[in-house]
């Protein structure tokens, strides 16, 4: 998987619009201005997210951008997959089940891309925008409770060359 610096702008650009969403629009200067993005590059990233109906403009003299939907319904891979194209490092999962079928000598290594490729899908697949904002130093719903209790480590037994280990 590879995310292009447009595709790293496309998700900090949504991210800004979620932090404000309901809010009304918001100009590209300000959306440039608040996460240090070129506007000239950000108004091509923001024309191609319309297009997909990710988000929409408003013209006007208080015109700008929006979201089109809640923040917890744009989900990761959705954004990824239409700026930067599929997750799997030989294109697309389909292809490498066919490399996997037909490549008997390299069926593990593209085995491995594959379960490469569906782990970040399903992370991505899970995480919206609304997962990504940051309120009060912690992420959206998904953010974890530290224990303030000592963590306890324990120790498990490694097997290696069919030698148990402690």
């Amino acid at each position: 998987m590879r995310i292009s610096q447009k595709g790293l702008y496309a998700l900090q650009s949504l991210m800004m619009l979620a932090r404000h969403y309901k809010q009304g629009s918001i100009k590209i200067r300000d959306i440039a201005y608040e996460e240090d993005l070129p506007e000239k590059f950000l108004e091509l990233i923001l024309l191609e997210l319309k297009n997909a109906r990710v988000v929409e403009s408003v013209r006007g003299a208080k015109g700008g951008y929006q979201l089109r939907r809640d923040p917890a319904q744009i989900y990761m891979s959705e954004i990824i997959r239409l700026i930067d194209g599929p997750l799997a490092p030989f294109g697309d999962a389909d292809q490498l089940r066919v490399l996997i079928d037909k490549d008997l000598p390299h069926q593990a290594l593209y085995q491995v891309f594959l379960d490469v490729r569906d782990a970040a899908a399903r992370i991505l697949d899970n995480t919206t925008l609304a997962d990504l904002i940051v309120e009060n130093g912690h992420r959206g719903k998904k953010r974890q409770r530290v224990s303030k209790k000592k963590a306890t480590v324990s120790v498990l037994p490694v097997i290696i060359g069919g030698k148990h280990r402690p």
